[in-house]
């Protein structure tokens, strides 16, 4: 039913599929011992799906939205965990091609 469900609805398909991407990087990232921000990622970027699932069933309109802005938010912190990881690796490139 919930493989349905997801399957259904292009919202809940989007969010999962970019939880499974999610984890996937945060395994990475794990590898390479960066276990501070894979934590955070990971919370927030399968927050998304989550909290979109849960609205699905909101008890009235106001609880569907306010879960929705919730995931909204989500997304947010998850971009910003994003930027902040693709900063520190090209400054971490910067930094060895001037060593080089």
């Amino acid at each position: 039913m919930q493989k349905e469900l997801i399957e259904n609805n292009p919202l809940l398909k989007l969010s999962f599929d970019f939880s499974v991407m999610i984890l996937q990087f945060c395994d990475l990232l794990d590898q390479q011992h960066k276990y501070t921000i894979s934590r955070q990622l990971f919370r927030s970027g399968t927050s998304i799906g989550a909290n979109s699932m849960e609205a699905q069933n909101a008890e009235s309109k106001a609880d569907f939205v306010h879960k929705i802005k919730i995931a909204a938010k989500e997304a947010d912190e998850t971009k910003y965990w994003l930027a902040l990881w693709g900063m520190s690796a090209t400054t971490r490139i910067q930094l060895q091609s001037r060593t080089s």
